[in-house]
């Protein structure tokens, strides 16, 4: 008897088993859970200056472009998120959140802080996280696996570069498995990073760059540096020529697809039917469906999977299939990747 095709809803994509590769942990956090930790502050510090997440980023609004965006971190969310317990609160409540969702396998992106009020360096940073997800990799009732990818920001300097680095090939075999280009794409000039990105590169660790994600930042010159630093992945890939992507196919460099963040902020013209996604979904590259910053912009991965679907006419066949597609481009290694190429084999969930 033939299989009578289903449509595609929230309830299929939610069981879908789904992969994350453009998550930034701090940008991943909740208002709710954000809103826990002001309350524990609050009860503490009476006169903390800090107003309600609730206020400060109302629920429902994700209408924030790179002119108010970047500042919702310096001004708001880094000094929330300011001590090693808050830090390990909203890292578990992001876990969580993931795995409650249906992903099966997460890279988690953030830029080592230091905090300094709260000696807390740099490494410090990076350990707490670690210490987290290889609790949660660690308990058998989670089928999520976690992975750290660190962070270089624009606005950093060559030396704060190096320093990224450095903590990355240091704690490389505790489950940071690359490192990423990221920050507002109007400031910085990239070319200051190539030396950082190559001994990254060259000590096996994998490279994932925010690429073309604005008109500042897809210049011939730039895109070309880029390119020149043999990426594993490209992030957004909006704004790109024909003959970048020509590169981009030819060196099977898979690519990080935001919808709902791209849209929100008006990074492309239009909406989501007009999404590069269109375009992307038909090369021979790994692509990616990604939230990018899900605590912001409120669509978690199983509503962007919906959003492909009701978009772009994708059944379930098709969003399976997208998934697995992702497999090739994850960053932990060959193991991983052919676990979840099981996992896609045994998963019948299509018809339920």
């Amino acid at each position: 008897m033939a299989t009578i095709s289903r449509a595609v809803d929230l309830e299929f994509t939610r069981r879908l088993p789904k992969i994350e590769l453009h998550a930034h942990l701090t940008g991943s956090i909740s208002r709710d859970c954000l809103h826990d930790i002001w309350e524990q502050k609050k009860a503490l510090e009476p006169d903390l200056e800090l107003e309600d997440p609730l206020i400060a980023i109302p629920p429902g609004k994700v209408d924030y472009d790179i002119e108010t965006f970047f500042p919702l971190f310096s001004s708001y969310i880094y000094r929330l998120c300011s001590d090693l317990a808050s830090i390990e609160y909203s890292t578990k409540a992001v876990l969580d959140d993931f795995q409650s969702d249906g992903v099966v396998y997460l890279e988690l992106r953030t830029t080592p802080r230091a905090v300094p009020k709260q000696n807390i360096s740099k490494a410090d940073y990076v350990r707490t996280i670690l210490a987290i997800l290889s609790e949660h990799n660690g308990k058998e009732a989670n089928q999520m696996r976690a992975y750290l990818i660190l962070s270089v920001d624009r606005r950093n300097t060559a030396a704060e570069a190096d320093e990224v680095v450095d903590i990355a090939i240091k704690y490389q075999s505790a489950g940071v498995v690359g490192v990423d280009l990221c920050g507002n794409p109007e400031r910085g000039d990239i070319r200051i990073f190539t030396e950082a990105f190559s001994r990254a590169k060259s000590t096996g660790l994998k490279v994932t760059l925010h690429f073309a994600e604005a008109p500042a930042s897809s210049t011939d010159e730039e895109l070309q540096a880029l390119l020149s630093w043999q990426p594993d992945r490209l992030g957004h890939v909006i704004h790109v020529k024909d003959e970048f992507k020509d590169v981009i196919e030819k060196q099977n460099i898979g690519v990080e697809l935001c919808l709902s963040c791209n849209v929100h902020a008006k990074l492309i013209t239009g909406s989501y039917s007009d999404h590069h996604f269109g375009q992307w979904r038909h090369s021979s590259v790994p692509v990616a469906l990604c939230t990018d910053d899900v605590g912001v912009f409120c669509s978690p991965l199983s509503h962007e999977y919906y959003l492909a679907a009701t978009h772009f006419g994708l059944g379930r066949e098709e969003l399976q299939n997208l998934c697995e597609r992702a497999i090739d481009s994850i960053f932990s290694g060959s193991e991983e990747k052919k676990r979840f190429k099981q996992v896609y084999s045994k998963w019948d969930g299509r018809n339920m």
